[in-house]
């Protein structure tokens, strides 16, 4: 038997009773597998006896002596104080709240002690510790048994939990669950790969993780379920990866063999600029696979301003010379439009039939649009996740591209691709993407990176600035008005009134509230405008057509301007609040000025209350202009969900292993996955056999989108 096949309910445990099963229940542990797999998230290594006097060098963990106790006033409320001394020195206990104590630590006994000490108020004092009675010393009736040496002085595991449960109550839960299940348990790995890295067998790793003997052992333990989660993260990826390139291709005539197309060409003699190496590099790729037998899958990472949607509509102009159609979709509208403002512009000169489809399309030019899509009157259509709509038919839908990939979930982006028969698909994403996350998320997928931006482009000088020293912003801003220019000024909420969660935000400014503020106050008689994303979207183009062409100078915002707006003549953007935004959305920002010939600026504004880890956070927007250090940076903080836009979708959802960590590990499961794939695509060889039953019987990641 598998782990993930102990589906047995967790009633079934000895000793657990209906509220303890509710209390499993509000943490979603309904099963056996789901409690063993409910892992540490951290460990207490009591393996070694710390005496009081070396509290500096961690927490104590002593055998110690109770000497006396007393009841001490501390303002209007009366402590009690519990003396406490080992063979090393002496301390108290301050036992805040926990009067029982007087009754449960008593003077002339021996007990084991655990917990964390500090010099205060002339004495070596804790007020947070655990402790159990020490066993027997002298022949006291009265005192009963306590526990031995072995039972405290050994690693305990820190579980996450929630109210109704203790890690006293998970430990024995587990333990149980162990006891009863865990020796028969199946290894999951080949013997060979555990013979090989010195794993664990799957009892032993179980017990290992949960209550380890040594640091050692809890070390081999991680190792061994690292590992593993990494290597069935791997063997999926890497069969997804097969089967696409063992289906058979889109039945087009590929007459190119990789290169330009007939209508590339004219685009590329048509534009006033030479692409950069890294967009001829990206094409390349592109061509390369849309010539090829089986359909496309290419991530293209590039930083903001890159070039990437000029490349996106030489991918679309490739699949039209095929006689097929292409489709792009945008998360926003606003993002939407604007591409297909830019594909009518470029492409239309070429005889492309360009249309813009999103769901506020109103309904008699929607059918028109709907009926020529259908009958291939339409050769590049652009829009949101309206594309994909249940009415939406195409008559041969080739090409597939989502920009700002991480806005869409799994589902949505399989949606669009069941439009088409065997669809190329080309996801775009100006959030740099760590190789560590592409490895797991995007490992079927190729990858192209434009690092380059297109010459001219000046780097954009950064600056942190407290709250209260906004004034100089503002003034610095003015100055810059003066010289004919513009600015963006964002802020985290929309109005005043919203909320983080259940809390409102009263602290924080917002976009309605400041647009008045800074058109009355601080730039009178400028041209101001707001957007946000309550605001209709026929409005939203007119604001944006506004602040495009220079009438409106100065934009107020949300992070709804974070992608697809292209203003040359904006060099200052000023993020109110910028600890309230994440790292990657920093960078979105800032790339929105320095997209023209002058010098431009960014404003960090943050808290004056900032603490030093949030200030350590906006240094790094300071010191780096890469967004592939920014991503890395942002992954650490933020976790692989967010950053590739998997959270939504379930992509990811490890136990032990952690990608960005883990790298060395991971990449050592993925050459591991991907060799035993190569050479056995359907795992039939005996020494694989392992492997295609896991997948069979108890597939990992099965209710997660993988």
């Amino acid at each position: 038997m598998f782990l993930r096949e102990l589906t047995v309910s967790a009633g079934n445990i000895k000793g657990l009773g209906p509220a303890k099963i509710k209390s499993l229940a509000n943490m979603g542990i309904y099963n056996v597998a789901q409690l063993i797999c409910h892992y540490p998230r951290d460990w207490e290594d009591r393996s070694h006896i710390v005496p009081l006097r070396d509290f500096e060098k961690g927490r104590i963990c002593s055998l110690v002596s109770v000497i006396r106790s007393e009841w001490r006033q501390f303002g209007k409320t009366r402590t009690l104080k519990i003396y406490i001394s080992d063979e090393t020195t002496s301390a108290s206990l301050v036992c805040f709240n926990r009067p029982f104590l007087e009754k449960q630590l008593l003077p002339g006994r021996r007990y084991y002690l655990y917990g964390s000490f500090s010099y205060k108020y002339g004495e070596l004092q804790s007020s947070s510790f655990e402790f159990e009675p020490a066993g027997p010393v002298l022949q006291d009736a009265r005192r009963g048994d306590g526990v031995s040496e072995k039972d405290f002085f050994r690693i305990l595991p820190i579980y996450p939990l929630k109210a109704g449960l203790t890690q006293n109550h998970m430990r024995v839960l587990v333990s149980t669950a162990l006891r009863q299940y865990a020796a028969p348990l199946e290894n999951e790995l080949p013997d060979s790969i555990i013979k090989r890295e010195g794993f664990l067998s799957k009892a032993n790793a179980l017990q290992a993780l949960h209550f380890p003997e040594n640091i050692e052992q809890l070390e081999i333990a991680k190792k061994t379920f690292i590992y593993e989660e990494l290597f069935y993260l791997e063997i999926i990826v890497g069969k997804r990866a097969l089967e696409r390139k063992n289906t058979a291709g889109v039945k087009i005539d590929r007459e190119y063999n990789g290169k330009p197309s007939p209508l590339q060409q004219r685009l590329i003699e048509r534009i006033p600029f030479t692409l950069t190496g890294g967009q001829e590099s990206a094409l390349d790729d592109i061509n390369r696979d849309m010539d090829s037998p089986y359909p496309m899958a290419r991530l293209l990472q590039g930083d903001v301003g890159s070039g990437k949607t000029l490349v996106s509509f030489l991918a679309a102009l490739k699949a039209i010379d095929s006689g097929a159609q292409a489709a792009i979709m945008a998360p926003t509208e606003l993002l939407a439009h604007q591409h297909a403002e830019n594909a009518a512009r470029l492409l239309e000169p070429l005889g492309i039939r360009v249309a813009f489809l999103t769901g506020n399309i109103k309904t008699a030019g929607r059918n028109q649009l709907l009926k020529s899509l259908a009958a291939g009157n339409v050769d590049l259509v652009l829009g949101t996740h309206a594309l994909f709509s249940k009415s939406v038919v195409y008559k041969n839908l080739s090409l597939v591209v989502i920009d700002e990939q991480h806005r869409f979930g799994v589902t949505q982006r399989q949606a669009i691709l069941a439009k088409g028969d065997r669809c190329d698909l080309l996801m775009m994403s100006a959030t740099p993407i760590p190789r560590t996350l592409a490895l797991t998320v995007f490992g079927d997928m190729d990858v192209s990176v434009i690092s380059s931006l297109p010459p001219g482009r000046k780097p954009i000088e950064t600056h942190l600035a407290k709250q209260s020293n906004e004034k100089k912003v503002y003034d610095f801003v003015r100055y810059e008005l003066a010289q004919g220019r513009q600015a963006y000024f964002v802020y985290p909420l929309i109005e005043a009134d919203e909320c983080d969660g259940e809390l409102p935000l009263r602290s924080l400014k917002d976009a309605e509230s400041m647009a008045a503020r800074l058109a009355k106050e601080v730039f009178p008689n400028t041209p101001l405008a707001l957007i946000h994303s309550k605001i209709a979207e026929d409005q939203k183009k007119q604001i944006m057509e506004s602040f495009r062409v220079g009438d409106t100078k100065i934009l107020v915002a949300t992070s709804v301007v974070e992608v697809g707006v292209d203003v040359p003549n904006a060099t200052c953007m000023v993020i109110e609040h910028a600890e309230r935004f994440g790292l990657s959305a920093l960078h979105q920002l800032r790339g929105r000025v320095g997209r023209g010939e002058a010098q431009s600026f960014c404003f960090l504004v943050y808290s004056d209350e900032l603490t030093e880890d949030g200030k350590q956070r906006l240094r790094v927007m300071l010191e780096n202009s890469d967004g592939f250090v920014i991503a890395e940076e942002d992954l650490k903080l933020r976790g692989p969900g967010q950053i590739a836009g998997t959270e939504q979708s379930g992509y990811i959802k490890l136990g032990v292993a952690d990608p960005v960590r883990d790298a060395e590990c991971l990449s050592r499961a993925r050459t591991d996955a991907f060799t035993i794939l190569e050479a056995d695509p359907a795992l039939n060889l005996a020494e694989n056999a392992v492997i295609k039953s896991v997948l069979r019987r108890a597939p990992p990641f099965s209710d997660v989108g993988l």
